[in-house]
């Protein structure tokens, strides 16, 4: 039997091995998935509701392994590592809260004679394919609306962090969720191509790169039925400082959206913008909290910035930032001042860059690592221009006086035009559960989160009844 083995990234070691299903192991998965959605489906959802309820205690229970596994499987310090967590069990509990609303069947308005109205019904099987970087959160937004939509849920977790599939799997059957209504698959690349394609499928739930994604969809299309396919890709996301936001609080804000989790957040801060009259100081204050990161190993509680994934992760990074220095950029941080960034390692010196361009891939291209462009604008309609001049559209940012009632306008000015799914006033990577999770151009298409994330997972059913017959 094949064997898939996760390397750490704070030290090249095997982190956990998990054993590839055989064709035949899978074709068992997803029989017994099918076979249990048509008794989930007939489930009441107040006994769903309550399952996924008792889930966020058992969920809970976990924490203290989670956190440790999780910094060893994927490099997040170690510090951070029960936000995961935290976020998770946050996002569930609202997801459980609207549920009701969500799948509740929608009236037509009452013509004489007649009775009409929208049912809501499950889809069948959702497969999740899910990412390494925030492997619980990203999963749970899809799995809670698909189960208590009816469907039941394949799972196939990244070879970088295993164990956050299957902690989930244990906190669900804990909670008394029937174990075909959630299985775990262990597949490489081509059987997982394989598995979209599926006439079992009814719905694909893809985080991950733009690459992938194509794949995905192009599996999807193949296949002998017509699925919905759900494709979260990343983004190159922009923030846009105005020339009377608050400093100290968007500095603040803004390195921490740059760097947290080693910059590896497909909503993090890639490049920034600043109003000519505030570059300098914008920029002087960006360094020195910069300098403030602690780069080591992230099992260490003082360390605030752990490794990148793997080592060719950060051997693009490096060639990206080189690249760009190359053809002008000028790096204000001296790598000296993090001496675990060494060549060669996963470990990355936190780098701010200016004299910047879009001609640079540093600029237009996903870094995925802690580095972040920043460029001088003299006006809204500039940095405008430049926020959209970009292939994603996941999330974009705008700091500038909550209390100004001009800035307010010019906000939403901006929001109009911006080419994105999230616009973000004085906030950046983050999501709230209540609002809908998309994106644009190559940061993807559907919804996630939100009563409107349950619409992916199910399907309506028109009932059109006549009452009255003369």
């Amino acid at each position: 039997m094949a064997v898939q083995t996760t390397i750490s990234p704070i030290d090249q070691k095997p982190a956990a091995t998990r054993d590839i299903l055989t064709e035949q192991q899978l074709d068992e998965a997803v029989a017994l998935s099918v076979e249990e959605q048509k008794k989930w489906r007939k489930v009441p959802l107040d006994d769903k509701i309550k399952i996924v309820k008792q889930f966020l205690v058992e969920f809970e229970k976990l924490r203290e392994p989670i956190i440790k596994e999780l910094t060893l499987e994927m490099g997040r310090p170690i510090k951070y590592t029960s936000g995961e967590v935290s976020g998770t069990l946050y996002r569930a509990t609202h997801l459980v809260e609207i549920a009701k609303e969500a799948l509740a069947t929608v009236p037509v308005k009452d013509v004489a004679g007649f009775t009409r109205f929208h049912k809501k019904e499950a889809l069948g099987v959702v497969l999740v394919i899910a990412p390494w970087n925030y492997p619980f959160m990203c999963m749970i937004n899809s799995i809670v609306p698909a189960l208590l939509a009816g469907n039941t849920v394949l799972v196939k977790p990244s070879p970088q962090t295993p164990s956050s599939a299957t902690r989930l799997q244990q906190a669900f059957l804990a909670a008394g969720l029937p174990p075909a209504a959630f299985q775990v698959l262990t597949l490489d690349q081509p059987t997982t191509l394989k598995l979209v394609a599926s006439p079992s499928i009814a719905f694909v739930a893809f985080t991950g790169s733009v690459a992938g994604g194509k794949g995905v969809d192009q599996a999807a299309a193949g296949g002998k039925n017509f699925k919905g396919v759900g494709l979260e890709l990343g983004g190159k996301d922009p923030a846009y400082v105005r020339e009377d936001a608050d400093l100290k609080y968007t500095v603040d804000q803004l390195v921490d959206g740059a760097f947290f989790n080693s910059g590896q957040s497909c909503c993090g801060i890639e490049r920034i913008y600043v109003h000519s009259s505030i570059y300098d100081e914008f920029v002087a204050q960006f360094v020195e909290l910069t300098k403030a990161y602690i780069l080591g190993n992230p099992l260490s509680v003082t360390t605030t910035l752990g490794p990148v994934i793997s080592l060719a992760s950060a051997a693009r990074i490096r060639a990206q930032v080189a690249s760009a220095v190359a053809a002008g950029a000028t790096p204000l941080i001296d790598e000296s001042l993090f001496p675990e960034a060494k060549e060669g390692t996963t470990y990355l010196a936190p780098q701010v860059l200016v004299n910047v361009d879009h001609s640079m891939e540093v600029m237009s291209e996903e870094t995925f690592g802690p580095v972040v462009g920043i460029m001088k604008v003299k006006s809204d309609a500039e940095a405008l221009k430049l926020m959209n001049d970009s292939d994603y559209g996941l999330t974009a940012s705008i700091w500038t006086s909550p209390d100004d009632e001009k800035s307010i306008e010019a906000f939403h000015a901006l929001a109009d035009e911006l080419e994105t799914g999230t616009v973000f006033l004085n906030r950046c990577d983050a999501l709230d559960p209540a609002l809908a999770w998309t994106g644009v151009k190559d940061s993807g298409r559907g919804v996630s989160l939100s009563e409107f994330g349950f619409d992916h997972v199910t399907r309506l059913k028109s009932v059109h009844m006549k009452t009255k017959i003369n």
